[in-house]
């Protein structure tokens, strides 16, 4: 049985699509852009985009009954090379203990103002394994 968990994002609904999807103890968080969604705004600095990401994928793992320490891949898609070194600290300071298989792309993202997507898949309790 798949359960969907949303962020209450309206990109969801419009789009037509989850924030996450749990089967078993995967679970696979979609793309995952910097907006503040308490603003509805997206910063301009890329680092602060990384942090407010990560916090809303934080909050898909947990309500999963999960954490970033399960998470086993991510995959970060920059909009720039020119963003990597104001990035690399941020990621670095959530992922270092965990050291998840990574993957980084410079591609074009759906929106200018875009410039950090991350993307992760975790299995509940792989970090207490």
């Amino acid at each position: 049985m798949l359960t969907y968990i949303s962020s209450g994002s309206p990109f969801e609904a419009t789009i037509g699509y989850s924030r996450a999807v749990v089967d078993g103890d995967m679970i696979y968080v979609s793309g995952t852009t910097g907006y503040d969604y308490s603003r509805m705004v997206m910063p301009g600095d890329v680092g602060e985009q990384a942090r407010n990401a990560l916090q809303t994928i934080t909050k898909a793992l947990e309500e999963a009954g999960s954490s970033l320490k399960d998470v086993l891949r991510v995959r970060y898609y920059l909009s720039d090379v020119v963003h990597y070194n104001a990035v690399v600290p941020v990621l670095g300071d959530v992922f270092g203990a965990i050291r998840p298989a990574a993957t980084m792309v410079v591609c074009g993202l759906v929106s200018p103002e875009m410039k950090i997507e991350i993307e992760v898949t975790a299995r509940r309790g792989a970090g207490s394994a």
